[in-house]
């Protein structure tokens, strides 16, 4: 009798676990930094919702779109999934998303600006997460046996490409990796206060002298060497490595990065303080990308993975991130306002903090949407790559860039 006790209890529990919905929500490169929290969300969802066996799944930034991609293929998606503002434009375009129904009560927990970056067509295709504006980290030591003063950083663009150019002349260091890979000087370029696009959006109009110009800039340094020569091949990652060796002066990073300074060499961080990011004064505003939570295309039931996606980035959750990660800002209003963004502090990663707070006010997701996203980032990746080759001049990249673009828009 009491084996046959055991047995019932056993198969009950089999029967309850097998009735549970099981979920999965992905995100991009956390683990394991951030272990902790995810699991706090799983366990504390899974607390609100008994019914739910919820799953947290951590992707490389390199693979998630093309493991979504197969995923919704297959008919097995993840709820929610973590994607940014242009990873979000290219799978809206290949119909790998499921646009979200929001209450108006429900649209005013975010702010404006990040909800519009994660609206196409009138439909909001995902939930703003976490941004965080860059500053540039800078080693004192590097500007000290450059001529630099330490206490006065480079406050624009202009000031910071010749500062780089005294620290390379002087020291033999690089002075700054610029983010000019992939698509990013579309960003400088809107940074600059130039238009990529003309006013109807159906028209590529970057190839001006002004665009030429600017495009030249960073040619010319790249011809002389003052920025590294993996700059367009490695690009962000290969600067946080050089820096955390000791071998640049100037890491422009959203402050979260400065963490990872933190974990590689306590020495450079022990160095590093934290200017905010030099601005083009024409432009007067900061591309800052955006993390969000959309629903993947196939989901078995939309309702209860839009509750997970609202539920990842409510105020409580967002402003919880914050604290754990102690650099990215939430895109909740409540949550912003909370005093912990205010404190400053002697390390690195409270100054990197508080300079990006007071950055938030110029502050924009900068990522264009246009048809054809993926094939007209390649044309333009490719020709840009070219320019810094001096297999084309600037010009001649930009005009055969937009020739190409605008046969497609």
């Amino acid at each position: 009798m009491k084996k046959f006790l055991v047995t019932a209890a056993l198969l009950a529990t089999a029967t309850a676990s097998a009735q549970k919905t099981q979920l999965e929500f992905w995100t991009i490169s956390l683990a394991p930094l951030f272990n902790d929290e995810m699991n706090r969300l799983v366990t504390q969802f899974e607390k609100e919702n008994p019914t739910v066996d919820l799953k947290w799944v951590d992707v490389p930034a390199t693979a998630i779109e093309q493991k979504l991609l197969a995923a919704v293929a297959a008919g097995r998606p993840p709820a929610a999934v973590n994607l940014s503002s242009d990873m979000s434009v290219k799978l809206v375009q290949q119909g790998a998303l499921e646009p979200l129904t929001l209450t108006d009560a429900q649209r005013k927990l975010y702010f404006a600006s990040p909800l519009n970056t994660f609206t196409f067509d009138g439909k909001v295709m995902g939930v703003p997460w976490y941004w965080s504006p860059k500053v540039v980290a800078y080693n004192t030591e590097i500007f000290r046996k450059a001529g630099l003063d330490p206490a006065n950083p480079p406050r624009t663009i202009q000031t910071l490409i010749a500062a780089a150019k005294q620290i390379k002349d002087r020291t033999g260091l690089y002075g700054f990796m610029p983010n000019i890979n992939g698509i990013n000087m579309l960003y400088l370029f809107q940074e600059a206060g130039l238009p990529v696009l003309d006013k109807s959006g159906s028209r590529a109009v970057f190839n001006s002298p002004e665009h030429v110009q600017l495009l030249t800039t960073y040619v010319d340094l790249y011809k002389k060497g003052y920025i590294p020569e993996d700059t367009m091949r490695r690009g962000f990652t290969a600067a946080t490595e050089l820096y955390s060796a000791g071998k640049l002066a100037m890491l422009i990073t959203g402050p979260q990065f400065i963490l990872r300074v933190e974990n590689d060499n306590k020495d450079i961080y022990g160095v590093t303080k934290v200017a905010p990011y030099p601005i083009n004064i024409a432009g007067n505003v900061i591309h800052t990308g955006l993390m969000g939570f959309m629903v993947p295309k196939g989901v078995r039931d939309r309702s209860l993975a839009q509750k997970l996606a609202l539920f990842l980035t409510n105020d409580v959750n967002q402003l919880q991130f914050s604290r754990v990660t102690k650099t990215t800002f939430p895109s909740t209003v409540k949550a912003s306002t909370d005093k912990f963004f205010k404190q400053g502090g002697a390390d690195a990663v409270s100054q990197g903090r508080l300079v990006a707070s007071t950055e938030l006010k110029k502050a924009k997701d900068l990522t264009l949407i246009y048809p054809d996203a993926s094939k007209l980032n390649k044309v333009f990746k490719d020709n840009i790559e070219s320019a810094m080759a001096g297999q084309k001049t600037p010009k001649q990249a930009l005009d055969d860039i937009v020739k190409a673009w605008n046969a497609s828009l």
